[in-house]
Formats: C-alpha cells, sequence, structure tokens
C-alpha cells in the first residue's frame, strides 16, 4: 500500500511535469504551493492540475469498478463493459450532440452518465428475470445482449446524423485532454456515491468467492449484495467514461495487478486497486503525450496497446491451469 501511494504519487508529479513542454518538477512543486503569474504556472494550474485530477478519478473509478464486476461475477476476464454501461453512456453522448445540440464536454458528463445508469438498470432488469434472479451468467448474457442492441442504435444514429461523426468520434477514443476543474466538481459527488456502495459490498465479495450457498450459510444477502456492488460498479462507471470517454482494459487489468500484490481479500484489494488504477491511467497518458510530439496518443488508445496483450497472456494463462 505504502508503495502503490509512492507510485501514484510519481505518477501525478510527472502529469504535471511532462507534455508538449516540459516543466521542472521543483517548478511544479514550487506553483502548486506558492502559485505565481509565470506561464509554467498558468499551464500547471489551468490545463495539468485538470488533466491530472480527472485522470485520479478516472482510474480510481474504472479500477474499481472491474474489481466489483470480477468479483460479482467470479470471472476473472469480467470488466465494466459487461454490464453495457460504457454504450449506455456512448449512447447517452450521441444523443445529446445529434438531438440536442450539446457540444461541450461539460455538457456530455450529464448525458453520459444518464446513459450509463439507464443501461446498467436495464441490464438487471433483465437479468432479475426468471429461477435464481440475477445470476453471474445471466447478467453476463444480458449485458451482452444490451452491447449488440446499444452499439446498433449508435450505429443508427451515425447513419442517419453524419455531421454528429467527428464530433462523437473525439469523444469516443477516450482523451483526458481539455479537462476542467468544472468538470471534476461535477463528478466528485457521483464517484463518492460509488465508493460508498463498492466499501458496502465489500465483505459479501468476499463471502461470494467461497460460492453462493456458503455466502447465505455466512449470514449474507447475496441478491443484496449483487445489487449494491453492482450498482456501485454501474455509478463508477459511469464517473470514468463520463469523464473520459471508454478508456478500455483498466477495469480488466487493474484489479489482476493488485490481486497479485495483496491477494484476494477485499479489504486490501479495493484499495490497491483505487491507487493501481490511477497510475496506470496517469502513466498512460504521459507515455501518450510524449510518444509522438508534437501531437499526442490518447490515453484510450494507449491504455488498448497495453491491454490487449495483458488480456492474451491472461486467457493462455487461465487455459494452461485449466
Amino acid at each position: 500500500m505504502v508503495a502503490g501511494t509512492l507510485a501514484l504519487a510519481l505518477t501525478a508529479l510527472a502529469s504535471l511535469a511532462i507534455g508538449s513542454r516540459g516543466i521542472a518538477p521543483a517548478t511544479v512543486w514550487d506553483v502548486l504551493w506558492h502559485g505565481g503569474d509565470s506561464d509554467a504556472a498558468q499551464v500547471v494550474r489551468s490545463m495539468r492540475v485538470p488533466r491530472t485530477l480527472v485522470g485520479v478519478m478516472v482510474g480510481t473509478a474504472l479500477g474499481l469498478a472491474g474489481c466489483v464486476m470480477q468479483g460479482l461475477t467470479r470471472n476473472p476476464i469480467a470488466e465494466p463493459g459487461i454490464l453495457g454501461v460504457g454504450q449506455g453512456a456512448a449512447v447517452g453522448v450521441l444523443c445529446a450532440i445529434a438531438f440536442l445540440d450539446v457540444h461541450h464536454l461539460a455538457g456530455y458528463v450529464w448525458f453520459a452518465f444518464l446513459g450509463a445508469g439507464a443501461a446498467g438498470v436495464l441490464v438487471y432488469s433483465v437479468a432479475v428475470r426468471g429461477r435464481g434472479g440475477a445470476t453471474p451468467v445471466k447478467l453476463a448474457l444480458a449485458g451482452a445482449a444490451v452491447n449488440a442492441l446499444l452499439a446498433s442504435v449508435i450505429t443508427a444514429v451515425l447513419t442517419t446524423r453524419a455531421a454528429a461523426l467527428d464530433e462523437f468520434r473525439f469523444w469516443q477514443v477516450g482523451s483526458l485532454a481539455d479537462r476542467d476543474l468544472e468538470m471534476v466538481d461535477q463528478l466528485a459527488p457521483f464517484l463518492l456515491t460509488g465508493l460508498t456502495l463498492v466499501a458496502a459490498a465489500a465483505r459479501g465479495l468476499d463471502a461470494l468467492a467461497l460460492g453462493e450457498d456458503l455466502a447465505r450459510g455466512l449470514g449474507h444477502r447475496v441478491a443484496t449484495v449483487r445489487l449494491v456492488g453492482g450498482l456501485g460498479a454501474t455509478v463508477l462507471t459511469g464517473v470514468g467514461v463520463a469523464a473520459a470517454g471508454p478508456v478500455v482494459f483498466v477495469g480488466l487489468a487493474v484489479p489482476h495487478l493488485a490481486r497479485a500484490l495483496v491477494g484476494g481479500s477485499h479489504r486490501w484489494l479495493l484499495p490497491m486497486t483505487a491507487l493501481l488504477g490511477p497510475v496506470v491511467v496517469l502513466a498512460s497518458d504521459v507515455v501518450g503525450r510524449v510518444l509522438f510530439p508534437p501531437g499526442e496518443v490518447p490515453v484510450g488508445v494507449m491504455t488498448a496497446l497495453v491491454g490487449m496483450p495483458f488480456l492474451v497472456a491472461l486467457v493462455r494463462r487461465k487455459a494452461v491451469s485449466a
């Protein structure tokens, strides 16, 4: 945990110092504590501090959402997209652009979050019907079905509203650029709500890892754990996707990294995931800034480039162990 905290501090400092214009860490530290009116101070305060804070929120939210989803479904390759929340957020943003004439990031946030929440509710409403309630298999199948439906909606809207394509594509790639403190203020209450729900479900997630029957025997209400944990994962995914677009593989890879360090107990796994998620997002963002100067590679592209080999290695390891 101490090492994770130190890694987060170092990557946050790198995010504030590294970019198209390099700023010495000592200067960054001086600006943070004493302010100033220099050009470097303006860059740090107005551009890089909001970008870094949003990166921390996105990494925390998506990492914890993935951790909870893996615990709820007992599936090592589960990630937030399994509930269709990412596609729901995308539909919300696209509808705002195409039909409501919303063309700024602060406006996207609310529609992305609304779409994410609606998709999560739809998936759970489908999965809860029938015998056994919202079992892991039914949640996964319902999520796949809703994902396919929402992808079709996106294609249909883009086909009929071609003018929205360029603007939607800019959001869909996943980026931390041009974020401001207003977005941080807007999303902070939702992030705190998601963290509270996840913390409330932590003990139940440990019991679910032993099996549903044993969890019930230990006095846990499995349906309540799934509802609270699923709602927390939906809220957190909505926060991450609304702030930065669909940044992929963070929810998949980060929980496995945390589990390798602190084990499977969610008392330690959740805090470690909350530390490592921002480390991965900020490090990917920093590398993307310096990879092809003077331009930058969006963080969503960088996490996909890193996450794809990780997913292949994970699947191969599970296949060998099976």
